[in-house]
């Protein structure tokens, strides 16, 4: 049995890792030992990281983070340590060390707590995955969406419907919708012998509802690699603008090609799972080809979901958007929507198409929706 002072040796020595070994000698046993060691595999890369030399004193050759064996190293994690503290360590694995072959594990991929970072990981990998790993990648992403969803539906649902709707009365209760007959025949009941008047308790009006006709919103989203952010979260306000009775959506994702997937656009994990990330950008070709779904320009809105660096002539691009201005379609150029709005994007073609009518601004999610909803509420034919 140890004592407390060899246990909290044993944990500054776990802590601090090989470079305390000289003044904490032999406070490991065994089992210890086989934690210092599946530590060092990762985190020995943080010395690499800051330019740390590495003395062959302190190790031998196979603690060296390049020869890693991930199968095998999370095994011993596994059989090692708790899960929680399992799950911290391979979370750090992923998103600080990027040791991407941890999501092609399927019970690590289980482990692990949902995360934007662990998406975008598994997005980039999952055309790298087996059938079993796809399937458990697939209710992560299920999990994300969740949660970005339960963050911003309301309030997105709010901006849009609660913008459009408020002059969409079923019954206004004003002078010139009074409907005297009706309100005679309703309250005929209530006559008064004594004073010869009739006591209106239920004034009838006509109902002059005005019909609108609902708005198109086309999403075209950038799907480069830079952009996954921007991707993940236009997937989901896709499918919660779907879910408006006022709006008609398209989702239309590109690279150097183009995939039209407005089928999808209700499920956004299916529309995640069919996006491919990387390739170049050519941004004119995805807008040509969004000309090709207005069908009432009046009451469209082309929201351009991108980085702005055009891989392809840009002259193309900006026809295409000064025809569809010029049509009547409200062109808007997103540069950043993820949760924190942190845009990065070429200033100078965001400047050319900004010049032919595009409004662009950097926003997140729920400032969209806001910004969406002034923009048809500009027209309310």
């Amino acid at each position: 049995m140890t004592s407390p002072r060899s246990d909290t040796l044993a944990r500054w020595r776990l802590v601090l890792g090989k470079y305390a070994q000289a003044n904490l000698p032999d406070c490991l046993n065994g089992e210890q030992q086989r934690m210092a060691e599946s530590l060092e595999m990762l985190y020995s890369r943080e010395y690499r990281g800051r330019g740390v030399r590495q003395s062959p004193k302190l190790g031998p050759g196979s603690l060296d983070p390049s020869q890693l064996n991930v199968p095998k190293w999370l095994g011993q994690i596994r059989e090692l340590f708790p899960k929680q503290t399992c799950e911290r360590i391979t979370q750090h694995a992923l998103e600080r060390y990027g040791l991407t072959e941890i999501v092609k594990d399927p019970e690590t991929l289980r482990s692990l707590e949902p995360s934007t970072d662990l998406l975008k990981a598994v997005l980039t990998l999952k055309g790298q995955m087996p059938g079993a790993v796809t399937q458990e990648a697939r209710r992560l992403i299920a999990r994300v969406v969740e949660e970005i969803k339960r963050k911003i539906e309301q309030r997105v649902k709010n901006a849009i419907a609660g913008r459009l709707n408020r002059f969409q009365h079923s019954q206004l209760k004003v002078a010139r919708n009074f409907d005297a007959r009706d309100t005679i025949r309703r309250n005929l009941k209530h006559w008064d012998y004594q004073r010869q008047k009739l006591l209106v308790e239920e004034p009838r009006f006509f109902s002059r509802v005005k019909r609108h006709l609902p708005w198109d919103v086309i999403l075209c989203v950038d799907q480069s690699g830079s952009m996954t952010d921007s991707l993940i979260h236009s997937a989901v306000m896709a499918g919660i603008l779907a879910s408006l009775p006022v709006v008609r959506v398209r989702l239309v994702v590109f690279d150097t090609s183009i995939v039209d997937l407005s089928e999808h656009v209700s499920d956004p994990v299916e529309v995640l799972m069919s996006v491919q990330l990387g390739g170049g950008t050519n941004i004119g070709q995805a807008v040509r080809y969004c000309e090709q779904l207005v069908s009432q320009p009046q009451r469209t809105v082309l929201t351009l979901v991108t980085d702005f660096c055009e891989g392809a002539d840009p002259r193309k691009l900006i026809a295409a958007c000064r025809r569809l201005r010029e049509s009547g379609v409200k062109l808007l150029g997103l540069a950043a929507l993820d949760a924190e709005a942190n845009p990065w994007y070429d200033v100078q073609l965001a400047g050319r198409l900004a010049a032919e009518g595009m409004e662009i601004a950097a926003l997140t999610p729920q400032q969209f929706a806001q910004w969406l909803a002034e923009v048809m509420n500009r027209v309310r034919t």
